[in-house]
């Protein structure tokens, strides 16, 4: 059991330790990577177990989506850390003559808070880790308590890997979150719903302090899909993102607008893909994961049994393993209750529109809480890159679902109530990092233009001429 005196002391070692300056050495900090990569390797069977207890996930799938993506992550920072952490050198401009020379140094910010989720409890503690040690900093890693299998391995092999002083994990409940928001941390970094995330930038503004925020959007992801879209294609790689992880996944597909003309026949595909991928009775599917406690199987069951008149695939439960079919809900309205909210659970709600009135549920989508992705598939690109490049959302993909957090050397990342700030590869050390611009005076050549007294009135003609 945690309690405030306890976290405050770590928090104090933590910061005594990040003002000892071992944190600053590039090369410190890639060893501690290179340290977490080898933990992650040696746990990898430790953490797919953990991931099946709490999740039900298939090993491969726990492995693809968290073992290999921390490694992956933690590979890319240690190539590009050097290159990223190295000072900017400017030209100060003939303005600050002859101080000519301006460094911009980046800063750790220097203890680190981060709060992860239990949907994928290891890649978003462990990669959001590997952000907060290539910028230098210390950290501490509230673990969410509905996922405690994996907290238990993750405390296990960052305590046998790092020192309580320099990364330690804290288990606990909201009470533990509160106690952790209550401390002066220097970074703060949360993964979770928008809720929680206005209470941890409550918490946060107490202390003035930095705050990333990476959020599932308040009213959901939307696909789009129009009527010259490849409706195979884009069914079966809807009906795989749907299915993983048992539709809890912050980016993922919480409703669908599809071109009525093409409706059915894509209805006739998606159940298809469906079927074909985790079987008529997915319930039990050993792969299939499941909901991650009775709660959030009864929020979905419960939602699904309001809306049972619409269910046209799917809908079946089993309370004793938590598992809930990917369940298709047609025809639903775009103002209907359900898509004005995010899922977080296999039910997918479908909403058509005439394929030549798009911009309408294009005014709908703007008009709502920004998404933290957005998924379009159609045969004109041209049309999907204007609309990608006019809305406003995290990130997403054309013709192809979620890939672009796979990406290398591109921003994960929210806006609005999907969140603020970016993280992945040379994006997360920027985030946990903090830019210092420092100027190099020189004790020679200089003019008293800047002085008083101004009535030389060649100080105007020189002020004017130097800084047009």
């Amino acid at each position: 059991m945690y309690s405030e005196d306890r976290i405050r002391q770590i928090v104090d070692k933590q910061r005594g330790f990040f003002y000892t300056g071992k944190t600053l050495d590039i090369g410190f900090r890639i060893r501690q990577l290179k340290a977490l990569k080898r933990a992650m390797l040696t746990y990898q069977k430790d953490l797919e177990k953990a991931l099946g207890e709490d999740l039900g996930r298939d090993p491969l799938e726990a492995y693809f989506c968290d073992v290999a993506t921390v490694v992956m992550e933690a590979n890319e920072m240690i190539r590009g850390l050097e290159k990223w952490a190295r000072p900017e050198t400017h030209f100060s401009g003939i303005h600050c003559f002859p101080s000519i020379i301006t460094k911009v140094y980046k800063m750790p910010y220097g203890v680190s808070l981060i709060i992860s989720p239990f949907n994928f409890p290891i890649i978003l503690s462990f990669g959001v880790l590997v952000a907060s040690i290539a910028g230098g900093n210390t950290a501490v890693i509230k673990c969410s308590s509905k996922s405690p299998a994996c907290t238990a391995v993750m405390k296990e092999l960052i305590a046998k890997t790092f020192p309580e002083k320099y990364v330690t994990v804290i288990d606990g409940g909201h009470d533990v979150a509160d106690m952790c928001l209550s401390q002066r941390f220097d970074k703060i970094f949360y993964t979770g719903s928008p809720k929680v995330g206005v209470h941890v930038l409550e918490m946060a503004a107490k202390n003035l302090t930095s705050t990333a925020l990476e959020l599932g959007g308040e009213t959901g992801n939307w696909c789009i899909i129009r009527a010259d879209a490849d409706l195979k294609d884009a069914a079966r790689k809807i009906a795989f993102f749907k299915a993983l992880n048992a539709g809890q996944i912050c980016i993922n597909i919480n409703q669908i607008a599809v071109a009525e003309e093409v409706v059915g026949d894509f209805l006739k595909e998606l159940m298809r893909a469906f079927n074909r991928q985790i079987g008529e009775d997915p319930v039990n599917n050993p792969e299939y994961p499941h909901l991650i406690n009775e709660g959030a199987y009864k929020k979905c069951a419960d939602l699904a049994d309001k809306y049972r008149d619409k269910i046209v695939f799917g809908g079946k439960g089993d309370d004793k393993t938590l598992k809930f079919a990917p369940t298709i809900l047609y025809p639903i309205d775009a103002d209907d209750p359900i898509v004005q909210k995010e899922l977080f659970c296999p039910l997918l709600p479908i909403v058509t529109f005439r394929d030549k009135e798009v911009g309408r549920i294009l005014d709908v989508i703007r008009r709502r809480e920004h998404s933290l992705a957005m998924y379009i598939f159609t045969g004109n690109v041209n049309w999907a890159k204007r609309v990608m490049q006019t809305m406003q959302y995290g990130g997403g993909c054309i013709n192809e679902v979620c890939l672009h957090m796979m990406v290398k050397g591109v921003p994960l990342n929210g806006v609005g109530h999907s969140g603020m700030g970016a993280y992945h590869g040379k994006w997360g050390f920027m985030e946990f990092t903090h830019p210092t611009t420092v100027l190099f005076g020189s004790n020679r050549l200089n003019m008293p233009t800047r002085e008083h007294p101004y009535n030389k009135w060649w100080k105007e003609a020189m002020i004017k001429l130097v800084e047009k």
